[in-house]
């Protein structure tokens, strides 16, 4: 692709990288920010501590899940870098 074709205006169209953060809206249903929203004010100490208990493992299986998905990735670059 010629990058002058969509180049033209006085500055590349281009130029900046964006993230789709960015520029799509924020899920309303996403669940981290439904969390932050909750009121804790009601909550146990027990419950809190089994709420404590209940994101630390999820935490850990995002975080196993994270580090398959980046060693599937470097697996992956490693085959087409052949």
């Amino acid at each position: 692709m010629n990058p002058a074709l969509i180049d033209i205006a006085g500055h590349a169209v281009n130029a900046w990288g964006m993230d789709a953060d960015d520029i799509l809206p924020r899920r309303s249903d996403d669940p981290v920010a439904m969390l932050a929203r909750q009121d804790l004010d009601p909550l146990s100490i027990e419950e809190l501590g089994a709420r404590i208990a209940a994101l630390e493992a999820e935490i850990s299986r995002v975080k196993a899940h994270r580090d398959k998905a980046g060693s599937h990735r470097n697996s992956a670059e490693a085959l087409f870098r052949r």
